[in-house]
């Protein structure tokens, strides 16, 4: 049920990424359904829930975040529920940072040294708008001390998008270009983990692993909303261990 990141994080930084593997949320959520915005039963969600805290010995329950498709970046030590954003930072032990996807790019970012840890939820409009500097801008050390994994996404072979989405990343940088394949007048192949590198490069972070997954063509493991549209959410989250 759960997804290990291969990166060469610090011993001190834990992260993971679930599957809809493992649950009690009936279709077309089943199984391990985390979204308590998508139409399932409270009690599915919050049993869901549990059971990731119990199986993933996480060290509290996380601090979910609202996600509006933006760009504000939460902190963990201030955190509320309720909190709308689309990434949060930690750099204290034992503060849980989540953030929930069913074919956006999940982000998990770290200090070589394991002080700092953030999680970004990286749709396409947040993408084109900032979300990753505005992150990167909140730790407090070079960027090129960060590194990232990038967590299940839709695929560039499944990510179909219109002149708009071209346009928001090329007008930012002619380097966008390449993650783009124009498959008729109206619309493109979009690469979203070379866009994210992209914008990781940019902002100074170049250690980044991952990208291996795609959401749309594993029906048995991952949600995707573009290929059901009703249906749940993963998570994906990091936080700091006590030395």
């Amino acid at each position: 049920m759960i997804i290990y990141p291969d990166w060469p994080a610090p011993d001190t930084v834990k992260a993971i990424s679930t599957t809809r593997q493992g649950g009690v949320s009936l279709p077309p959520y089943h199984n391990l359904n985390l979204g308590d915005h998508v139409g399932d039963q409270e009690i599915a969600v919050i049993r869901n829930r549990d059971i990731l805290t119990t199986q993933a010995a996480l060290p509290e329950s996380p601090r979910w975040v609202k996600q509006v498709h933006g760009t504000t970046v939460a902190l963990a030590s201030t955190w509320q529920q309720g909190d709308e954003a689309d990434a949060i930072v930690s750099k204290q032990a034992n503060q849980v940072c989540p953030i929930m996807t069913a074919d956006c790019l999940p982000i998990l970012l770290c200090k070589q040294k394991g002080e700092q840890v953030a999680a970004i939820h990286a749709g396409w409009r947040g993408l084109a708008a900032g979300i990753i500097e505005k992150t990167v801008a909140h730790f407090n050390e070079p960027a090129k001390d960060i590194m990232a994994w990038l967590g299940p996404a839709i695929d560039p072979l499944h990510f179909e998008v219109g002149p708009d989405v071209y346009q928001a990343f090329t007008a930012h940088s002619a380097e966008a270009k390449c993650a783009f394949v124009q498959t008729d007048s109206m619309h493109y192949l979009a690469d979203i983990y070379r866009l994210a590198t992209q914008r990781l490069n940019n902002a100074g972070v170049h250690a980044v692993f991952g990208g291996d997954y795609c959401t749309v063509s594993d029906p048995t493991l991952f949600f995707s909303y573009r290929r059901d549209g009703i249906t749940g959410r993963m998570a994906s989250m990091i936080w700091i261990t006590p030395k």
